[in-house]
């Protein structure tokens, strides 16, 4: 079960995540449920895939605010610098950085 000490472990600054939830615990907790739940990292994997970048800067700029907005700190890092490779459509190797986004949103499911 995710509790805020999970997330806490997993990296999360959950005292600014819950000060953007107006300090609702479950609130805070429900948004990032339903961050686990959300699919727009595999959807971005495909735009790389296909070398969309419109597109998938679009994928990463969505997730980067998501991530942010709930403090999510282990997934900001990576996410943060595709948005900024894909703002200038930057033709590149984004396996790494998509790597290690992956294995972070797998802990953060995983909690």
């Amino acid at each position: 079960m995710m509790t805020v000490e999970a997330l806490r472990a997993f990296g999360a600054d959950v005292d600014d995540g819950l000060a953007r939830c107006m300090n609702k615990e479950d609130f805070y907790l429900m948004l990032v449920k339903k961050a686990t739940e959300d699919q727009r990292l595999s959807l971005l994997a495909e735009q790389l895939e296909k070398k969309d970048y419109a597109a998938a800067f679009e994928s990463a700029h969505a997730l980067k605010g998501m991530y942010a907005n709930l403090s999510l700190t282990p997934l900001i890092k990576p996410v943060s610098e595709m948005t900024e490779l894909l703002r200038s459509r930057t033709d590149t190797d984004y396996s790494p950085l998509l790597e290690e986004a992956s294995a972070q949103f797998a802990r953060l499911c995983s909690l």
